[in-house]
């Protein structure tokens, strides 16, 4: 297989308007990646190179191509003539001559490289098209495969279905395969004669058997051919997607307390032996090494978590946390661009931004890193083993020296040297029975409101 060069052609010229929305159909996010990006890296796993139809918001479409796959090319479908003329649009690709051609669609997110790969040995032990199919016990509405002596002999679109063939269960999935040898060949036959003047790619089949050519059905599960129409649609794929990754997880060794709750980025790594509470939302670009622990309800995006590290429950780890080994950032605490290094503790309440909290370092309930002015950035260095009390405003740019102590209610605005004991807080002022007469004038007030209404 492996020496057999492939052309994945993906069609992402459809509008979607169902979807009701100013972004492309296919830019919509499945697990945080547009679901043409999910596509993309199903047909680059299964070989070859990439080339996009694109149509409605090409614009769009291409910038995002450039981020997920920048080696894909790009053609125009200018009018929107059927699915054979989308096809040919991308034809300087065609005639390049690759041994297979893919044909895939931008709205259908859940694809993979197996079934790919599949309909690729099937083309390299001797078929022309492969057509994928799937089976289902409600095939309302598809186009039936109709096979014959092993090979597939129409797609037969429901409304020209005999009585016998509505009740076949293998419909059409829209993928396929052709051999390369005969792909324009077999497109360019492919005429306009339906209600609608449209090119149908679905048409190569007869063509091709009428050529003598071998045309075969590959059966793949539903989830691969789902395409996407509408928001009801999207979420359910994204259900698929977090079942799917739900699975890879614990059988990788991840334990899960409450898999259906929990829910992964497309690019979410955790190690094993990391056990993750119920509620817990990983958003793109996290790192989980193996034996952490991530306790309930939490949000991590963006975020490194070494080994024997804890987080949560209730913390949110943004972009730029990095939580060194057997740190801890607990409930109701939010990082943001700052290293937590091995041992420290951040547990109760707390903010830390653009910040380095030193190895072993212990954060009290409370405390906050001041570090923006309204128009700027600036860092808190908290050197290993500070101490940081309750309740205190750390105004940076700052460096608190290892081993330092901050007094608790504290607003520290300079530096604190090594070992040193820093207060930053207002003398108390004890004034005796003030509180009573004080407690009294307050009710007076308030009484002498309820008697003048």
């Amino acid at each position: 297989m492996s020496e057999r060069t492939c052309l994945s052609i993906i069609l992402a010229a459809g509008e979607g308007t169902r979807m009701k929305s100013a972004l492309p159909k296919v830019l919509h996010p499945i697990a945080g990646l547009p679901m043409l990006a999910h596509v993309a890296k199903a047909a680059e796993a299964a070989g070859g190179e990439i080339a996009v139809v694109t149509g409605h918001g090409a614009d769009e479409v291409e910038a995002a191509l450039r981020a997920f796959a920048a080696g894909a090319r790009t053609f125009r479908q200018t009018e929107r003539l059927g699915t054979a003329h989308a096809v040919l649009s991308a034809r300087p690709a065609i005639e390049e001559g690759h041994d297979d051609l893919l044909v895939m669609f931008g709205d259908t997110p859940l694809i993979v490289a197996e079934p790919l790969l599949a309909a690729r040995a099937r083309l390299a032990a001797g078929a022309a098209v492969v057509v994928m199919g799937f089976r289902t016990e409600n095939p309302t509405g598809y186009g039936r495969l109709i096979e014959r002596d092993g090979e597939l002999a129409a797609i037969r679109e429901e409304r020209d279905c005999s009585e016998a063939e509505r009740r076949i269960t293998f419909s059409n999935g829209g993928l396929m395969a052709i051999d390369g040898r005969h792909a324009l060949a077999l497109l360019d036959a492919v005429g306009n004669g339906n209600a609608k003047g449209e090119y149908y790619l679905t048409d190569i089949v007869e063509i091709a058997r009428d050529r003598g050519l071998k045309v075969v059905a590959e059966e793949v599960a539903f989830e691969n051919v789902l395409g996407i129409n509408n928001r009801v649609e999207l979420a359910e794929a994204e259900a698929i997607w977090q079942r799917r990754k739900r699975r890879a997880m614990m059988l990788s060794g991840v334990t899960l307390v409450a898999p259906e709750t929990v829910f992964f980025s497309h690019d979410t790594e955790i190690g094993a032996d990391t056990l993750v509470e119920p509620n817990v939302v990983f958003g793109p670009g996290v790192r989980v090494a193996s034996g952490a622990v991530v306790h309930a309800f939490s949000h991590l995006e963006g975020a490194t978590v070494a080994s024997g590290a804890q987080v949560g429950p209730y913390a949110r780890l943004r972009p730029g946390a990095d939580l060194w080994e057997k740190a801890k950032v607990g409930n109701f605490c939010e990082v943001k661009q700052a290293v937590v290094e091995a041992g420290a503790k951040v547990n109760h309440l707390t903010y830390i931004g653009d910040a380095r909290v030193g190895a072993g370092a212990n954060i009290g309930a409370g405390t906050i890193t001041c570090n923006y002015d309204g128009f700027s950035k600036f860092f808190t260095d908290i050197g290993a083993g500070a101490f940081i009390g309750s309740n205190s405003s750390l105004v940076a740019p700052l460096r608190i020296g290892d081993g330092a102590y901050v007094a608790s209610g504290s607003t520290v605005t300079h530096d604190v040297p090594t070992d040193a004991l820093a207060f930053g807080r207002a003398r108390q002022t004890t004034l005796p029975e003030r509180g009573k007469a004080l407690r009294e004038r307050l009710a007076a007030t308030k009484a002498s409101k309820k008697t003048t209404k």
